[in-house]
């Protein structure tokens, strides 16, 4: 067993899962006062947002850009309490172009509003309102959750928080609080308008994980409008794990502790409370059990109604039963000579191949490109990584895994070589990770990623609180608040440390 020993005068907090919420949460408790304990069952830590090395070539696992880095933004908040430094980066403009089908030039999601604005009603007549009433709901939305409320609420102190941050402004959007995207499309007369909704089609599945005419329009507001100025989308320098290692050097610190290679078996529940974790250490294979005052899960749902075995709350367990399933991601890495990218290359790029087929069963790529001196790649060389939404099921199922493998990464080869100059020749490196993969290196259930689709049922005041019905167990993460990668879960991070430290 570890040495796990703390100090007994202190609160002690055991996070399970080591990605950007376990880690933001952990380091804030930390330089609060907390004693902290990290357990994840990985290598490395940064979940989703890790990284590996090949071949000289460092590869974003699964996130590849950042939102929040802005003075104010949700990273600059959280960094500058724990007194780090915020990681080098540099502005994506634009956050990305993309390629509708058959289309050979793209849309591109300007950061300059007013140059967003002239692109797109160049590519969109007749769709400013609907593009005005976005912005509108997202200017209020976002100095609403400027001013930290709690959604959904679950107790008295959750609603307090709530009420303090509504101003008059956020009035004004109670009156779409049911709407959808593709409401708000019919309500502008835009319902028919194909090559439009393709688009936001293809934005809000890298989002939302639905399409417009499921997507709320509240949070679809946020997620069309954030890469804008004055917030923006980011590339690291370096590569996402800059943003955990400093996480992890803050934890550290402060006298939290990291473990990594130890997996949590089991929430250990007594009256209504959470009270302990069942550890093993996944090289020895040693199991153990360490109390905690608190628990913070950072897993999907699905995996705490696991963890939580029978003592799962049976409404919880039912409503978790009843999700609609959930996406994963095939994702092909490449490191290539220099000369496959073409001249100007934006850092991201979305791609639709087949107006006719399902969104993100393969019939479409979002895909980013290493910048030269970005760190990512040797000189002359570059990284290229392309990721596909993909129904989780027939990963598990498939009797030939190896040959679907296979067969996804020619195809996906294939669709990148009608924008890059991919040959032999240029193709240093390759290398495909599928559902399976991600549930084996993040044990994330049946390797979902991206969270639970924001339908109206699932997003906001609807969605899965960081509260559970559980006493002193907490959930982060993208269940909770899903879509804005990095961004989102260190925003759920921050509620969850508010929470217990109101409980004091």
């Amino acid at each position: 067993m570890p040495n796990t020993s703390i100090d007994k005068s202190k609160s002690r907090v055991i996070v399970i899962g080591a990605g950007i919420g376990g880690l933001t949460a952990g380091a804030l408790l930390a330089r609060r006062g907390y004693s902290v304990l990290i357990l994840d069952q990985a290598i490395a830590p940064g979940g989703c947002a890790s990284t590996f090395k090949r071949q000289g070539f460092i590869f974003d696992v699964g996130a590849t850009q950042v939102a929040g880095l802005e003075p104010g933004g949700i990273h600059h908040r959280i960094f500058s309490e724990l007194e780090i430094d915020l990681p080098p980066a540099t502005p994506c403009d634009p956050a990305c172009a993309v390629y509708l089908p058959g289309e050979s030039t793209p849309i591109n999601v300007w950061r300059d509003q007013q140059k967003w604005q002239t692109e797109r009603q160049q590519q969109f007549p007749g769709s400013e309102p609907f593009w005005q009433l976005m912005a509108n709901l997202f200017n209020a939305s976002w100095e609403f959750q400027g001013r930290n409320p709690v959604l959904p609420p679950r107790n008295l102190w959750d609603l307090w928080q709530l009420t303090q941050a509504v101003r008059p402004s956020t009035l004004t959007t109670l009156p779409f609080t049911l709407f959808t995207v593709g409401d708000a499309l019919r309500l502008f007369g835009l319902g028919n308008d194909r090559r439009l909704r393709t688009f936001l089609d293809l934005q809000l599945k890298l989002y939302s994980q639905v399409n417009a005419e499921e997507t709320a329009l509240l949070y679809a507001a946020t997620a069309l409008s954030v890469s804008q100025l004055p917030q923006g989308l980011f590339h690291l320098q370096g590569s996402m794990q800059v943003l955990s290692d400093r996480l992890v050097e803050a934890l550290e610190r402060d006298g939290g502790k990291l473990l990594m290679r130890h997996s949590v078996e089991q929430i250990k529940v007594e009256n209504g409370k959470a009270t302990a974790v069942v550890i093993k250490n996944q090289k020895t294979g040693e199991v153990w059990t360490e109390t905690a005052d608190h628990i913070v899960a950072n897993v999907t749902v699905q995996n705490l109604v696991q963890l939580l075995g029978e003592k799962a709350p049976s409404g919880y367990k039912q409503r978790v039963a009843k999700l609609p399933p959930a996406s994963g991601a095939f994702v092909v890495y490449l490191g290539v000579d220099a000369s496959a990218i073409p001249y100007a290359c934006p850092p991201h790029l979305q791609f639709m191949y087949d107006a006719n087929g399902p969104i993100g069963e393969n019939n479409s790529l979002f895909v980013s490109v290493s910048h030269p001196g970005d760190g990512r790649a040797p000189d002359g060389k570059a990284t290229i990584i392309a990721s596909s939404f993909v129904e989780p099921t027939q990963w598990w199922q498939i009797h030939n895994y190896q040959a679907l493998k296979q067969k996804y990464t020619e195809e996906a080869i294939a669709r990148l070589a009608q924008y890059f100059y991919l040959k032999p020749e240029t193709i240093i490196y390759q290398e495909a990770a599928t559902p399976r993969s991600f549930a084996h290196y993040t044990a994330r259930d049946r390797g979902i990623v991206g969270g639970i689709g924001q339908r109206i049922p699932t997003f906001g005041p609807f969605g899965f609180a960081n509260r559970t019905p559980i006493n002193h167990l907490w959930l982060v993460g993208d269940s909770t608040h899903p879509g804005e990668g990095t961004a989102g879960v260190s925003y759920s991070a921050l509620t969850v440390v508010r929470q217990i430290e109101a409980l004091k």
